[in-house]
């Protein structure tokens, strides 16, 4: 399995060409600038990926966003013969591509963040117990990392942020955390019996 991460100032005007009208709409939709650029490149990395893999042009690859409660375009990306997870947090956007079921996540290390509010509503108890032992900045990178491999496998299993936040991992996952840099955590989570061997792609290329 792969992941490949870009920045938000990789995005170009160019990768419109290749998203699909229901896409379309979606970036439209967006007010921020910064929101359209990690949209957009998502979907392009995705796109490319996938046509690479494929043999097709970007533009022809097929891609279902059907959310399963109300079928509206708005869920989890899907293609046929692959398995897919995309993330976005700060300046970062990130794509994971695998042949079972995986997550990926990716959040800012926020100094700001009220880490014992939001702790107390997503960590079980010995995950509090081991963040009440960290303090200030350490303390929000140890909460960051906690919960990137939290949401990752939830993701992976399907189940999003609907399933038990405050639940230990789930039997059958794996999760191992991906180095993307001081400012950012990063984990990718998979349904597995043995630890992902993990390849990061040249996003520079496959944007180029």
């Amino acid at each position: 399995m792969a992941v490949w991460w870009a920045g938000v100032d990789q995005a170009r005007d160019e990768f419109v060409d290749d998203l699909d009208e229901v896409e379309r709409g979606r970036l439209a939709a967006y007010v921020r600038e910064v929101d359209k650029a990690r949209f957009l490149l998502g979907v392009t990395m995705v796109r490319r990926v996938l046509a690479a893999r494929f043999s097709l042009p970007a533009a022809k690859v097929r891609l279902d966003r059907s959310c399963p409660d109300c079928g509206k375009p708005h869920g989890k990306v899907r293609a046929v013969g692959v398995e897919l997870s995309v993330t976005h947090s700060g300046d970062l956007v990130g794509i994971a591509v695998a042949d079972r079921p995986v997550g990926l996540d990716v959040e800012r290390v926020d100094p700001e963040l009220d880490v014992d509010g939001v702790a107390a509503v997503v960590l079980g108890a010995h995950e509090l117990h081991e963040l009440s032992r960290r303090t200030g900045i350490e303390k929000v990178r140890a909460f960051t990392e906690s919960w990137t491999r939290k949401e990752a496998a939830l993701k992976a299993t399907g189940e999003g942020l609907r399933g038990d936040l405050k639940a230990s991992l789930p039997d059958g996952i794996q999760v191992v955390q991906v180095d993307v840099g001081p400012n950012h955590r990063a984990a990718l989570a998979v349904r597995s019996a043995e630890r992902p061997v993990l390849r990061v792609g040249d996003s520079t290329q496959l944007l180029s």
